[in-house]
């Protein structure tokens, strides 16, 4: 499929009207887990197309784009609105949530899968151990405070059980800041990889960022606070990622691109027909907004679209599901990495290998204190003290020995040498 080479409606033709902004929500009840996610990515994705073009805006003074930058951005913003009214008036703070680290875990690996770029790969398992440990970490806020079970949730396409412990997550800035691709250089789905993955992370972030006043008791606030600063350390490594050498208009039109491809691999893998049939429509409506950013990339710059996208045809589409056998690959190999940015190159390391006057122990004493009073450990304290037992779902032994126990939290796997 290549969308620049579709049909498409002119851009005057791509408003929707007040009563197809607001949709009809699915059923959290019977909708798959997958549909949910999918929800999420292309809400956070539509919220990166929103947040792009109003700071592309502030960088030029060129009518004809400010114009249409206006104008594709008022789409976007329908387009965004009505994704996240997909959402159910019953479905909580919480319940979404655990949706959320399902599309974090489940993204996160399946792009790692299929892309070829080994920067991309490294960032991407190392995120995901943590985000797979947040989803650890939810699921026993929703066990004790609502008796939900988080497994019926994710599907059991997901494991539920520890990750790289959240406690260990807590870095010095500046070691998530990772060297950054040559857009001319690296292929395409790895340009896609960056784009997608900065954008769902993204969302995370501002979701935790802004949903943490608004939980019941103390302590979901506090562990909704401490994870919305993994996701900025999260944000941080994808964003840089990316080349940052492309001019604003390369980025538009790869955004648009990234926006296609993304709605057209959301329509083909959906499941439910009512929101596939919206899929479709702001598919349709992204190939007008890459036709008209890759004119412009043309009018302004005389670069042609086929110099960042090749022949526009897409690569291998986003299908989500569960990746449980490469996770367990993964924790097992690289549990205990922690990041180390020497400002040559950006390494992951066991922590035994960094040496003991590194910023990352200084970082961890300010920031945690004693680890066993971090919000992350309390929740599964509390879930230990009321259930006997941690919360989990696992189909079989975790492949770490020191995070077996379902009585004891660990808090020294990749934080301590010992």
């Amino acid at each position: 499929m290549n969308p620049i080479k579709e049909k498409s409606k002119s851009l005057e033709k791509c408003f929707l009207p007040l009563k197809k902004m607001y949709p009809k929500s699915y059923n959290k009840e019977k909708t798959s887990p997958y549909t949910k996610t999918r929800v999420i990515l292309m809400n956070g994705t539509e919220f990166e197309s929103q947040w792009f073009m109003h700071n592309f805006a502030r960088h030029c003074d060129i009518p004809e784009i400010l114009s249409t930058l206006a104008i594709v951005r008022r789409q976007e913003q329908q387009q965004q609105k009505r994704i996240s009214c997909l959402k159910p008036i019953n479905e909580s703070i919480l319940e979404t949530t655990i949706a959320y680290e399902q599309l974090a875990i489940d993204l996160t690996a399946v792009l790692a899968r299929h892309d070829n770029d080994e920067a991309n790969i490294q960032a991407l398992n190392f995120a995901l151990l943590e985000d797979f440990d947040h989803l650890y970490r939810f699921a026993n806020l929703l066990k004790t405070d609502k008796n939900i079970d988080a497994a019926k949730l994710v599907g059991k396409y997901t494991e539920i059980m520890p990750g790289r412990p959240t406690v260990a997550e807590h870095r010095y800035p500046s070691d998530d800041v990772s060297p950054h691709m040559d857009a001319e250089k690296a292929d395409l789905y790895s340009k896609l990889v960056a784009s997608t993955i900065t954008a769902a992370e993204q969302q995370t972030m501002n979701y935790y960022m802004n949903i943490a006043q608004w939980y019941k008791n103390d302590l979901g606030r506090k562990l909704y606070a401490e994870i919305a600063m993994i996701e900025e350390a999260h944000v941080t490594q994808y964003e840089s990622l990316k080349d940052p050498n492309m001019t604003w208009l390369e980025q538009w039109v790869m955004h648009e691109y990234c926006e296609c491809w993304l709605y057209y691999s959301a329509m083909q893998d959906e499941s439910d027909e009512y929101i596939k049939k919206i899929w479709k429509d702001h598919y349709k409506m992204e190939v007008s907004h890459l036709k008209v950013a890759a004119r412009l990339l043309k009018k302004y710059e005389n670069r042609n679209f086929e110099s960042l996208c090749g022949n526009g045809e897409f690569p291998k589409l986003l299908k989500l599901g569960g990746n449980k056998e490469y996770i367990r690959k993964v924790l097992a190999n690289t549990v205990q990495y922690t990041a180390d940015n020497t400002k040559v190159i950006r390494d992951f390391k066991e922590i035994k290998k960094i040496p003991d006057n590194h910023r990352y122990f200084d970082y961890q004493k300010y920031m945690s204190g004693n680890p066993e009073k971090n919000p992350s450990h309390l929740v599964i304290q509390k879930a230990i003290d009321r259930l006997g037992k941690d919360f989990r779902y696992e189909d079989s032994e975790h492949p770490i020995k020191e995070l077996r126990s379902r009585k004891v939290d660990n808090v020294k796997v990749a934080r301590t040498k010992k």
